[in-house]
């Protein structure tokens, strides 16, 4: 009698586990179908802005359209395939900021992020990179041009890279993002695409010594490109610009410091996020100069 007690109380406990799973996998499933709207939506405008950059660099001047945005895409293709990568950045820190305003971050909405920013920050702004070069420089050698490839390709590995490793290291919270192991793949590609708009700018004019300093710009981005993306894969430490320096309270300088940064953007937007962009790429690297420096200790003459 006590055995088969014993007996229906394991079976018991065994179909309450069967259920427990059963509803575990149904409700991971539903889970999935069942996504928050907003953030996700975000997302993957995000994804679209970038995969809409890659199509916009490589058109072609078609040869029978009067289409008059078709031709104007066409005729400035670098440069709209550059502003379509910040359009991917608003979109970018939209969705995390809907997603911890609602308190809806979920592992999902995560992963669905990175997939987008590999898209817009890892592969748009290496082949924006790549069509500029081949097509502003021409009658280049063909080891040349496989270093360029190889240059656009370690770039994109290095975004895959810094997002895979994102991913891993990544906790929810507003608290957890004040700063960054290794440069931002946003910051990366808003880098390189600010260098294309003021390479673009520069050869718009007619002045001979704007359209050199156009070629130098042309001449530089491979550069640009393999540093950003090495410091996407660094162990060097960035800030993070909004939350650590802008929210809050802060001193009347600092405002009025921030203002005139705007008015910059405004007025000459270009050069203003070119140098902008490059500092921050290079804060890592400087920061850490710094620190190592001041860490040293001081040699004393006389010992």
């Amino acid at each position: 009698m006590t055995s088969n007690s014993h007996d229906r109380t394991i079976s018991r406990e065994l179909c309450r586990e069967h259920r427990r799973r059963r509803f575990r996998r149904h409700s991971r499933r539903a889970y999935i179908r069942s996504v928050y709207f907003l953030p996700s939506l975000c997302t993957l405008g995000n994804a679209i802005c970038g995969f809409g950059a890659m199509y916009v660099a490589g058109l072609d001047f078609p040869a029978n359209t009067a289409d008059r945005w078709t031709l104007f895409f066409t005729a400035h293709r670098f440069t709209a395939a550059a502003y379509l990568i910040f359009f991917a950045m608003f979109f970018d820190a939209l969705d995390g900021r809907l997603a911890r305003f609602t308190r809806h971050t979920t592992d999902f909405g995560g992963q669905l992020d990175s997939l987008a920013d590999m898209v817009s920050f890892g592969v748009a702004p290496a082949f924006l990179a790549l069509q500029l070069f081949r097509d502003t420089i021409t009658d280049i050698p063909v080891g040349l041009s496989r270093f360029i490839w190889a240059v656009a390709a370690m770039y994109m590995s290095c975004a895959a890279i810094r997002l895979a490793r994102f991913n891993v290291s990544n906790e929810h919270g507003e608290q957890h993002h004040f700063s960054f192991l290794g440069l931002p793949s946003p910051g990366a590609a808003g880098t390189v695409v600010s260098v294309i708009l003021m390479q673009q700018d520069l050869l718009q004019h007619g002045m001979w010594f704007t359209r050199t300093l156009g070629l130098v710009c042309t001449w530089f981005l491979p550069v640009i490109v393999l540093v950003t993306g090495l410091l996407m894969v660094s162990a060097l430490r960035y800030p993070h610009p909004v939350n650590r320096y802008l929210r809050g309270k802060r001193s009347l300088g600092r405002l009025l410091f921030v203002l005139g940064i705007g008015l910059l953007v405004i007025v000459r937007h270009q050069y203003t996020l070119a140098l902008g962009t490059l500092i921050y790429a290079l804060w890592g690297p400087v920061s850490w100069a710094y620190v190592r420096f001041r860490s040293r200790p001081a040699v004393n003459p006389q010992s």
